[in-house]
C-alpha cells in the first residue's frame, strides 16, 4: 500500500486577518485553527504521517496550539511559501513516501472524502489537487476598478488544498523551480512538466483569509462540534458586603470617592469589583474570589481589587470566552453614586477590555432598612454574561 505523508504549511503571517498572532493559531470555537487542520490528516486512515512546516518564530506558539497531539517536531519554513514547501519535502525525504499531500494550515475544514479523491487520482496521475469550478461571473478591471471586460468562466476552477503529488516527482519539480515565484505547488508541478489533474473539492474547504472568514469558520466548527450556534452562553451572579470604618474615602468600581468613612477589608474593600469578580468566576464554575485570593494571605493586603477582576477576565479569555455584558448594583444610603457612574463604567470597561456600552452600573437604597439602611456598610450585587 502506498505510503502517504501530509505536509501542513503554517509559516504565513496572515496579515489580512490581523490580530496579535498569525491566523493559523487563532481559535475557532475554542480550538486553534492549526490543531483543527492537523487533526484532519492525523486522523485520516490513508495518511501515514503528518508534519507541520512553521515560521521559525512560532515554535513555542505551535507547541501550545496543538494540544495533546503526538506529532514529530515541526519543520522550519523559509521566507516564501515555495521555500517552506521545499524545506518540508527535503525533511521527509528520508521517510521515503510514495505520495505527499501539501495542505494550507488555514483550511481547517478539509473533508476526508476530499483527501481520498486526491489520493486516488495519484494512482493514475503524478499530481492532483482539490478544486471547485468558478460559478460567479468574472470581471476584468483597470486600476480605478472600472470594468474593462467579462472573462469567460468556462474551464475556470478555484484551487484548494490538499494538493497531492508523487513524492519523487514533486521534489524534482521544486528543485527545478528554485527562485521562481509560484503561488502553489500545483503551479510548481506544471512548471516542472508534470500533468496535473483536478478532483472535486468542497465549499466548506475554504481558506480563512479575513476576519469575516473567521466568523464563518467559527459557525461551521460549532455546528460540527455539536455546540450551540451562538456559543455557550453563561450567566452568573456575585454578591459582596463591606462594613464602614474610620476613613475619608471609599473605592467603588475602581473609583475613589471622598466620603466621611472608609470601608473595612483585607484589600481595598471595593464591593463593586469584588461582586463582578465573583460573577465572572461563576460563569466558569471556578469558585469564588476567596479561593483565588485568600484573605489569610498577606500578599493581598491593601491590593487594588482591579487585580482580582483582571485575573477573572484572564480566566475567561483563556477559555476562549468573551464578556458580553456586566451589570453591578451598589446598595447604600451614601455616598451618592450618580455623579460617579460614568467614571465607574469607563473603569470597568477598561479593566475588562470591552466596550463601555456593555457595562451597567446602578445604585439603590434599602429605604433605611437593614444594615445598609442604618449606614453600617455597602453591599453590591453583580451579573456577568459570558459567551464561551
Amino acid at each position: 500500500m502506498a505510503k502517504t505523508v501530509a505536509l501542513v504549511l503554517a509559516g504565513g503571517r496572515g496579515s489580512r486577518v490581523g490580530g496579535d498572532i498569525p491566523k493559523q493559531y487563532r481559535k475557532i470555537a475554542g480550538i486553534p485553527m492549526i490543531q483543527r487542520t492537523l487533526s484532519r490528516f492525523d486522523q485520516h486512515p490513508l495518511v501515514d504521517a503528518v508534519r507541520a512546516v512553521i515560521h521559525p518564530d512560532d515554535v513555542a506558539l505551535y507547541q501550545s496550539s496543538i494540544g495533546d497531539m503526538a506529532l514529530p517536531p515541526p519543520i522550519l519554513g523559509g521566507e516564501t511559501r515555495q521555500e517552506s514547501g521545499y524545506n518540508g519535502l527535503k525533511n521527509i525525504e528520508n521517510m521515503a513516501p510514495d505520495y505527499v499531500l501539501i495542505q494550507d494550515a488555514a483550511r481547517p475544514f478539509t473533508g476526508p472524502d476530499t483527501i481520498v479523491r486526491v489520493l486516488h487520482a495519484l494512482e493514475s496521475c503524478p499530481a492532483a489537487l482539490a478544486a471547485m469550478p468558478v460559478t460567479d461571473t468574472i470581471k476584468r478591471a483597470d486600476g480605478q476598478n472600472r470594468v474593462t471586460g467579462t472573462v469567460d468562466r468556462s474551464g475556470l476552477w478555484r484551487a484548494q488544498t490538499p494538493q497531492g503529488f508523487r513524492f519523487i516527482e514533486i521534489l524534482a519539480a521544486h528543485e527545478a523551480c528554485k527562485g521562481m515565484e509560484m503561488t502553489d505547488d500545483a503551479a510548481i508541478a506544471e512548471a516542472g512538466g508534470l500533468p496535473v489533474t483536478m478532483v472535486e473539492g468542497d465549499e466548506e474547504n475554504f481558506k480563512v483569509t479575513t476576519e469575516a472568514d473567521l466568523t464563518r469558520a467559527d459557525q461551521i466548527a460549532r455546528l460540527q462540534d455539536g455546540l450551540p450556534p451562538g456559543g455557550d452562553v453563561r450567566v452568573a451572579t456575585g454578591f459582596d458586603v463591606h462594613r464602614f470604618e474610620d476613613g475619608d474615602s471609599v473605592t467603588l468600581c475602581g473609583i475613589s470617592i471622598p466620603h466621611s468613612q472608609g470601608l473595612r477589608g483585607h484589600s481595598d474593600a471595593d464591593v463593586g469589583l469584588h461582586a463582578l469578580t465573583d460573577a465572572l468566576l461563576g460563569t466558569l464554575a471556578a469558585g469564588d474570589i476567596g479561593d483565588h485570593f485568600p484573605p489569610s494571605d498577606p500578599q493581598w493586603r491593601n491590593v487594588e481589587s482591579a487585580v482580582f477582576l483582571a485575573h477573572a477576565v484572564e480566566l475567561v479569555t483563556a477559555r476562549g470566552g468573551a464578556i458580553q455584558h456586566l451589570d453591578v448594583t451598589l446598595i447604600c444610603e451614601s455616598p451618592k453614586i450618580g455623579p460617579h457612574r460614568a467614571a465607574m463604567r469607563e473603569r470597568i470597561a477598561h479593566l475588562c477590555s470591552v466596550d463601555v456600552e456593555r457595562i451597567s452600573v446602578k445604585a439603590t437604597t434599602t429605604e433605611k432598612l437593614g444594615f445598609t439602611g442604618r449606614g453600617e456598610g455597602i453591599a453590591a450585587q453583580a451579573t456577568a454574561t459570558v459567551r464561551l
